[in-house]
């Protein structure tokens, strides 16, 4: 198995639209992930289980490790990638996240480890997902490679996906792997379900956000992540993606479906051939 990666903590000031550098982050990562992972059948069994759609992991009594009785730093704080090899597996290909006019849930899915909250402090946790650069692409087959193809599209509305555990104690975080398995990313810029709109053919990075309770009065589905002293962000550069309507690289798809347990149908058909 590869090392869990380590978070890197990014601060954004407020702007009609972000672009999230990622350059000295990807050193980093690949310095610490040069081994290519492969996992028996049984890992790739305990793989699709755990790092898709599941909802609510409690670690129990204990399992959050020993934490301060009172801690006022938001220094402290360490959010870890779950699944992170899967995440590398898709990222070394490079990863694509089919998007819809009616939603549609990203695999893999974002799921973390958060340490070193105050237990007693109630906390927000969202996420939002932003572009990496100002540029439009298209995937060139005989080559198998993402070109960029030019200016990237107008900014969409801004959207922050609220973690529907929120709001919570530090206490209740740490005990649980949170999951933003339900979040849902649409193409349609007058969706009004909450889903997280992005263009089609352009590069995105999610972010994942700790707010403190005293300074969520911004916060809000529909307007920018605020920032300040009370907020850390945190982001992974294997989760960069690359949004398509369908996918182009083969394979990918080969990966989503051997991967993906929603994907059995398509698995127990490829066998049957």
């Amino acid at each position: 198995m590869l090392p869990v990666s380590t978070c890197t903590v990014n601060t954004f000031k407020r702007s009609p639209i972000v672009y999230f550098d990622i350059s000295q982050n990807l050193a980093q990562y690949w310095a610490h992930n040069s081994e290519q992972s492969t996992g028996s059948d049984s890992e790739v069994i305990t793989e699709r289980s755990s790092c898709s759609f599941d909802t609510h992991t409690d670690l129990g009594p204990g399992a959050a490790g020993p934490v301060p009785a009172a801690m006022s730093s938001m220094e402290e704080i360490q959010v870890e990638l779950q699944c992170a090899d899967l995440w590398k597996r898709f990222h070394d290909i490079g990863t694509e996240m089919i998007i819809t006019k009616a939603g549609r849930r990203m695999f893999p899915a974002m799921r973390v480890k958060i340490t070193g909250l105050d237990p007693h402090q109630q906390y927000y946790i969202a996420m939002d997902i932003v572009p990496v650069d100002n540029k439009r692409y298209r995937y060139v087959y005989h080559s198998s490679k993402w070109m960029v193809a030019g200016n990237a599209d107008s900014p969409v509305p801004p959207r922050v996906y609220i973690h529907p555990d929120s709001l919570a104690s530090g206490d209740t975080w740490m005990r649980q792997v949170v999951s933003f398995d339900k979040l849902k990313l649409t193409n349609n810029e007058l969706d009004d379900q909450g889903h997280i709109i992005l263009h089609s053919m352009h590069k995105y990075q999610p972010r994942v956000h700790v707010i403190r309770k005293d300074f969520s009065s911004d916060l809000s589905p529909t307007k920018p992540v605020p920032v300040g002293d009370g907020v850390k962000t945190f982001s992974f550069p294997e989760t960069v993606f690359t949004t398509v309507t369908a996918y182009q690289n083969q394979q990918i798809t080969r990966l989503k479906i051997d991967r993906n347990p929603f994907a059995k149908g398509f698995r127990d058909s490829g066998r049957n051939r």
